[in-house]
């Protein structure tokens, strides 16, 4: 049965629960669904203020028309066809849809439909908080994120367009693995052996084949013992142990850009941090000990590589993470989180002009830093030393430069050709970045799926 079919009945469930009632239908991208536009699909967005993605200004008065799902044209005098149905949006400053470059959709659950449930609750919980695309960087032991991609791609369900990893190649070891019976442990952190750079290889291609667009690693392990020291060492440092050679690093890059695959690593500091870089793999995660390695910076600069800095994953970790260092005799300004290390390096890649594409490492349920919520991570942004167009920036041409498949022709500014995927906040995101955590209205695609503003309804005539 084909990827498409394989969830339908855990998705129907999943829809019922959080995203109301659609038609099913065994044909892709039927013009039945509620959630794709049809070619004959016409719409004019008048914004009273536009957010110009590349130039990072705000202009004034502009018209966006879309044609099926896709902009048509932008810009003050565009002229609106009288069948056109016409989105009043003046009061209101429009900006292209989000994109978030490290998300978790996928949670614990004691089921697959459970975990079916919470995938889809993830991807509803982004598009309403205006992130129109997203990337699944582990979905936590299997490959659902595909099929989960699959059928919002096809208007089965309602969530942002999406890239995944599937199930990452993880060997990071964030705490000590019981033994689970008689014998010896037998089995690898998410059942993928890549232990030397031809098995290494191996577990690339079989993620190809399971229809992943990224390959997601880890290169560091949390703790050392049986969590005698866990996340710092004894001197507050972190614990990063390596989790994989250079080597093994290397030849999955390699063998993922063989396969036209992108790599992603997650990674804090010490040989790990420097094999991923080292390595090229397209984006490096975290890196919170970074500030401590100027030549390393160097070799990003030179490499023109990006790095995500996941703020509001760090930011929920922070409580925990200065719990642990009091335990070691740090406290005040001597007790340095993995927060605290973030905004060093996060200072200096700015001032080396390093891009920093927007990444939240949201996770399912209603933790720290859930999905929906990600938006505050702008705040942290702005506070760490960026203007405020600086950071919407990097949710939008940043972010769309780091996907595969050259997205950046596709998504991150409105501009003829691209999706329309268009979102609006009340007031000026530029004079109070905090407008972005309320967003107001969306639309993917060219088909509206959120407006909770106090507009001019919807006309069918120009005006």
């Amino acid at each position: 049965m084909c990827n498409r079919f394989r969830l339908a009945s855990l998705v129907v469930v999943a829809i019922a629960a959080v995203s109301g009632t659609v038609v099913w239908s065994q044909a892709p991208r039927t013009p039945q669904s509620p959630y794709l536009a049809t070619p004959d699909n016409l719409v004019a967005v008048r914004a009273g203020r536009m957010f110009d993605a590349k130039a990072g200004t705000m202009l004034n008065n502009q018209i966006i028309l879309i044609k099926g799902d896709r902009i048509a044209d932008v810009g003050p005098s565009v002229l609106i066809p009288s069948e056109a149905k016409v989105i009043d949006l003046r009061d209101a400053t429009v900006l292209p849809g989000m994109i978030d470059g490290h998300v978790h959709n996928a949670g614990r659950g004691d089921s697959v439909e459970m975990k079916t449930i919470v995938m889809v609750q993830s991807a509803v919980r982004d598009l309403e908080a205006g992130f129109t695309t997203t990337v699944d960087m582990d979905s936590r032991g299997g490959f659902g994120t595909v099929d989960l991609r699959e059928a919002i791609d096809e208007g089965v369900i309602k969530g942002p367009r999406m890239q995944v990893s599937g199930q990452s190649l993880n060997q990071r070891a964030s705490s000590p693995y019981p033994n689970p019976g008689p014998g010896f442990y037998s089995g690898f952190t998410e059942g993928k052996n890549i232990n030397g750079p031809w098995l290494a290889r191996a577990a690339v291609r079989e993620s190809k084949l399971h229809g992943v667009d990224w390959i997601k690693i880890y290169t560091t392990q949390d703790f050392v013992g049986g969590r005698e020291l866990y996340e710092f060492k004894e001197d507050g440092s972190l614990v990063a142990s390596p989790s994989l050679t250079l080597e093994e690093v290397q030849a999955i890059v390699d063998e993922a850009h063989r396969m036209g695959l992108k790599v992603a690593c997650h990674t804090y500091g010490g040989d790990g941090m420097r094999s991923c870089i080292n390595a090229g793999v397209d984006l490096s995660m975290h890196v919170t000990e970074l500030y401590k390695d100027d030549a390393l910076l160097n070799t990003v600069v030179q490499k023109k590589l990006p790095i995500m800095m996941t703020i509001d994953d760090l930011a929920g970790l922070n409580a925990g993470d200065k719990r642990l260092l009091a335990n070691l005799g740090f406290t005040g300004d001597k007790a340095v989180t993995r927060l605290g290390m973030a905004e060093q390096t996060f200072r200096k890649l700015l001032k080396a002009g390093v891009p920093l594409p927007f990444g939240s490492g949201a996770v399912a349920g209603d933790g720290a830093f859930p999905h929906g919520k990600q938006a505050d991570q702008f705040a942290w942004m702005v506070k760490w030393g960026m203007t405020p167009a600086q950071a919407l920036q990097t949710a939008f041409m940043t972010e769309a430069n780091v996907l595969n498949y050259h997205w950046a022709n596709r998504v991150g500014s409105l501009e003829k050709g691209k999706f329309a995927d268009v979102i609006a906040v009340a007031g000026n995101p530029l004079a109070d970045v905090t407008e972005m955590e309320r967003v107001k209205f969306v639309m993917k695609g060219g088909v509206v799926m959120k407006n909770d503003l106090p507009s001019r309804p919807l006309s069918t005539a120009a005006r």
